[in-house]
């Protein structure tokens, strides 16, 4: 391992151990083992470091999302492929899944958090738009806003970055086949007949 990819990979580990906000470069030069001032010969900052480590697992997630919606395959298809890419980025990628969600990075001026900001934009429409041509072709149900369901489905995929250690007993293909049970189908059993809220009366 060289010394650049030596620095991101033990800054990944203490960001992800004691947070971003609570980490200086002194401690990523701790857990390097080498001077403070060296860690500037290969980056500016802590900023730098940490847009290094989210970039790259990010333009994946993009590109294997985008090849995934505007393949020819049924959405539902689509929907499950959508949802593993997704999860299957947390092993081995936990460390920097966690790093990249578990707090908002993506306010800095450094111009590699503007592309950071592009690229989950990117990602984020793209989900929109798989559930809005899944509705359009009747394989799922119109009705709710295609963006408000993304982000019900991504909220439910990122919270990971909060119970998820790949060394316990639970997998991520039990996982993904979980979470996608739950967006194609919800909780209600198949043949249970239940009203939707506005089918209620008063005294339901």
């Amino acid at each position: 391992m060289g010394r650049r990819s030596e620095i991101l990979r033990r800054a990944t580990e203490v960001f992800e151990r004691q947070g971003v906000t609570q980490t200086s470069v002194e401690d990523i030069a701790k857990a390097v083992g080498i001077k403070r001032e060296a860690i500037y010969y290969y980056f500016k900052g802590r900023q730098e470091i940490l847009a290094e480590i989210i970039l790259p697992q990010s333009h994946s997630l993009l590109v294997n999302l985008r090849n995934i919606v505007h393949s020819n395959r049924p959405f539902a298809d689509k929907l499950h492929d959508a949802i593993r890419g997704h999860l299957q980025s947390f092993n081995p990628g936990y460390l920097e899944m966690t790093v990249a969600l578990r707090e908002d990075h993506f306010l800095g001026a450094d111009k590699k958090f503007g592309e950071l900001r592009r690229v989950w934009n990117d990602y984020s429409n793209l989900w929109a738009e798989l559930v809005e041509q899944g509705q359009k072709a009747g394989e799922f149900r119109a009705g709710p806003k295609p963006k408000l369901v993304a982000f019900a489905i991504l909220g439910m995929c990122n919270w990971l970055s909060r119970w998820f250690d790949p060394s316990k007993d639970i997998s991520i293909d039990e996982i993904v086949e979980t979470y996608f049970g739950f967006a194609l189908h919800g909780l209600a059993a198949p043949d249970l007949d239940i009203k939707t809220p506005d089918q209620w009366t008063p005294d339901q």
